[in-house]
């Protein structure tokens, strides 16, 4: 379960499961080989919206074949899916991977 704090984020941002990235979701990740690219957050960050701006659809994509295998222990994945979502709604939040690592919410 997600912490109650988090939850608003998800009311603007839709959680998809993909079986593996595009090669497009890969180059956005900085990950071209695909090593263990769990999730990728594709929009507008929260922190960036303002009264002229239209966000496009805001997209959590989770990347089932590599959560599969890099974790088969049901309780596992299901953790690893959790803390996944998290990072990628911090993203959507504005955070960036350099504060995360900071925050150690990887």
């Amino acid at each position: 379960m997600l912490p109650a704090t988090v939850q608003p984020l998800l009311e603007d941002v839709a959680i998809v499961i993909e079986d593996e990235p595009s090669a497009e979701q890969l180059r956005l990740g900085g990950d071209d080989e695909n090593d263990g690219l769990y999730g990728l957050y594709e929009g507008t960050p929260a922190t960036e919206y303002g009264s002229d701006l239209v966000p496009f659809p805001n997209k959590i994509s989770l990347f089932r074949l590599a959560l599969e295998e890099d974790f088969p222990d049901p309780g596992e994945l299901a953790e690893e899916v959790r803390r996944t979502v998290l990072h990628e709604l911090a993203h959507h939040a504005g955070i960036e991977d350099n504060r995360l690592h900071g925050l150690d919410v990887e």
